[in-house]
């Protein structure tokens, strides 16, 4: 099948053109971003038709990271091949990343003046609204079964008790969402794709996988840089089920282990991170920006913290691309495999426990911090809940609205 719907490919400068229009647009998280790559590529362009669309859309789902990015890697390698996938995806980061980067100055140096902490007090709770919101959106879709309501259950006493690692939980609910199966349906599925062995398919994996490790190689074996480095290649291999699945174990590690920052303030970075262009899971970069301003050693806490934010970007990213130049190939047996389709509907069922532990625990931290239960904080949370759960309010006015709230009672 053409990947063209029109049956025309388009110039690779004219590509490049709506590219950045994409990252320009790329406002709302990934369901806003995909919709947006919806309208552009296939209504308004019309260089994919639907049904490529949506099968490049669920390969995406298959991997970890932001399924928005590598959805637009993933259809610039289907239009101009690797030049084109690093075009797309590396155009999809970019707005957010010098978005995201200012932000961070303009946090540690005035969040703490009085308008400006204002303006984050309504944001914690618009972003806490939004956790839930999240989690119910994902549950209607991922909770299909009794298994899979065990599967949710499961994971969040693992992960809110037993405060076990996100990357076991991962593990354990994929092979139970595949043992779930029955044997029959299990065994029915297409093979495994047999290796495509030309040098050639092997060249730009091989080149994203040297870059993933580059910093290892530049950096000393112990320091705040070489944790941000691993914390964050880690977190790109078990990245499924969206930022907020993920950002549970980085509360649990770089809150909780590292003390690179507060709970407070993993929920400031998350609604930057809701407010700027590009994937969601920039947020990461608000943890290293944070991590290395606190521990910079010798250099300059600006410096630090901007090498710390770019570091975290770079070991977040590179893999991305590292998955979409691998599996790009294989995308239509990948898709058709129903044992891998159950163990990733048993890693979705999962992420909507993590996700729960997630909302309560920034909840308990932003509405009763360490001088007790705030008031306001928590009817400023219930109005935002009611907003986003009973009125579908959307993303923005509801971030929007929560931050002149905020602001207000800064005032009283």
């Amino acid at each position: 099948m053409s990947p063209q719907a029109n049956g025309s490919l388009p110039g690779f400068r004219e590509a490049l053109v709506v590219w950045l229009r994409v990252a320009a647009l790329s406002f709302g998280g990934p369901a806003g971003q995909i919709a947006v790559m919806h309208r552009i590529i296939v209504e308004e362009k019309r260089w994919l038709d639907e049904a490529r669309f949506l099968h490049a859309l669920n390969f995406c789902m298959l991997l970890p990271g932001p399924e928005a990015q590598q959805l637009a890697t993933y259809i610039g390698w289907v239009l101009h091949r690797v030049k084109g996938g690093l075009a797309a995806g590396l155009l999809f980061i970019l707005p957010g990343v010098i978005v995201m980067m200012a932000l961070s100055w303009v946090y540690v140096l005035y969040g703490n003046v009085g308008p400006v902490a204002g303006l984050f007090f309504g944001l914690k709770a618009a972003v806490l609204a939004l956790v839930f919101e999240a989690m119910l959106r994902i549950g209607r879709r991922a909770l299909r079964t009794r298994w899979h309501y065990a599967i949710a259950a499961a994971a969040f006493v693992a992960i809110a008790v037993a405060h076990a690692p996100f990357p076991l939980i991962v593990l354990a609910a994929g092979a139970i969402g595949w043992l779930s199966m029955p044997r029959e349906l299990r065994d029915s599925g297409d093979p495994a794709p047999l290796a495509d062995l030309s040098p050639r398919r092997f060249i730009a994996p091989a080149v994203f996988a040297l870059l993933w490790l580059l910093p290892f190689l530049f950096l000393p074996p112990h320091g705040v840089f070489h944790d941000i480095a691993l914390f964050f290649s880690k977190l790109a291999v078990v990245t499924f089920g969206g930022a907020y699945a993920v950002l549970a174990w980085v509360g649990q590690a770089a809150v909780g282990h590292y003390h690179w920052l507060t709970p407070a303030e993993m929920l400031d970075g998350l609604g930057l991170a809701e407010t700027t262009p590009g994937p969601l899971i920039m947020v990461m970069q608000f943890v290293g920006f944070l991590a290395a301003y606190r521990h910079p050693g010798a250099l300059d806490p600006l410096l630090a913290g901007t090498l710390g934010g770019l570091l975290a970007t770079w070991v977040t990213f590179v893999p991305c691309f590292l998955w979409i130049f691998a599996g790009a190939p294989y995308v239509e047996r990948l898709r058709q495999n129903r044992a891998l389709s159950a163990a990733l509907a048993g890693i979705t069922a999962a992420v909507v426990g993590v996700i729960l532990n997630l909302g309560l625990w920034f909840a308990i931290h932003f509405v009763r911090p360490e001088t007790g239960i705030d008031w306001r904080a928590a009817i400023l949370s219930a109005v935002a809940l009611i907003a986003a759960l009973r009125f579908r309010v959307g993303m923005i006015p509801l971030i929007a609205g929560s931050m002149a709230a905020g602001l207000a009672l800064q005032a009283i």
